[in-house]
């Protein structure tokens, strides 16, 4: 039933392990292509917005009006 008990616990200095990384070294992490992902992001809801405004006007002013609405609330929620 005490199967914990059985198990030996790992000492402390196994348990610190290696030293963290830099949060610049971090190999999982794409620092330089950040930039270009943004570009891309907003070509392509340039894109989605001209391609819906290309078949309803409306449609497309509801986006526009929608995405303009919401980038304000962000930068006063995010001074606030």
């Amino acid at each position: 039933m005490n199967l914990f008990l059985a198990q030996e616990l790992p000492s402390p200095r196994a348990i610190e392990g290696a030293s963290p990384l830099d949060k610049n070294q971090d190999p999982l992490i794409a620092h330089r292509l950040q930039k270009e992902q943004y570009i891309g992001i907003v070509g392509l809801a340039i894109a989605l917005v001209a391609a819906v405004g290309f078949f309803s006007r409306r449609v497309e002013y509801a986006i526009v009006f929608a995405l303009v609405l919401s980038t304000i609330l962000i930068a006063l929620f995010l001074v606030v």
